[in-house]
């Protein structure tokens, strides 16, 4: 009786849990998104990706340009170095060692550049997505917008539950008004 008597509070206990699970799991809305897909689809990531890569290709085209007349000062030293003073050579290699060096440090500085470039594009992108999906959730009455990212959050799912193409037209659609 004893025993009973110290099972009665936990049974208790997890009665009311199941009844709030069986409650709860009955009354909230819970729907999922793919964010690979979203932000494949989505019109202001695909024009957003396409800016990026404008101004990546400048910046390639720039540090291509310094290569290329880097190139050409040291086939035009390697031509004349026969017929300059060993002062000469001494100089003209220090020069072509420190353009080496600027070409490097800016390249380096330009891969610096793209990363934060990259970051700031998708970072704006994500946050037009998620006030995006804050208000469709409230509209609809969502207790929950789950994001699938393929690397295991969700590790199943009912697709009756991906709105991934809703989300997709109306990002579109709000993005392309927008844009006029």
């Amino acid at each position: 009786m004893k025993k009973l008597n110290l099972m009665l509070p936990w049974i208790a206990i997890a009665g009311i849990i199941v009844t709030w699970i069986f409650f709860m799991g009955r009354t909230m809305k819970v729907v999922y998104v793919d964010n690979g897909v979203l932000m494949t689809k989505y019109e202001g990531m695909k024009d957003a990706r396409k800016e990026y890569e404008k101004k990546a290709a400048v910046w390639q085209a720039n540090a291509d340009t310094l290569v290329s007349e880097w190139e050409k000062e040291l086939k035009s030293y390697e031509k004349e170095r026969i017929r300059m003073s060993a002062k000469e050579r001494e100089l003209k290699e220090q020069l072509l060692s420190n353009k080496q060096q600027q070409i490097s440090q800016y390249r380096e500085a330009v891969q610096m550049k793209a990363r934060e470039e990259e970051q700031k594009m998708t970072q704006t992108v994500l946050n037009e997505v998620n006030d995006y999906l804050k208000e469709y959730g409230k509209k609809r009455g969502y207790t929950f917008i789950l994001g699938a990212t393929g690397v295991g959050n969700i590790v199943y799912a009912n697709e009756a539950r991906n709105i991934t193409e809703e989300i997709i037209k109306g990002l579109n659609e709000q993005y392309n008004k927008a844009k006029k």
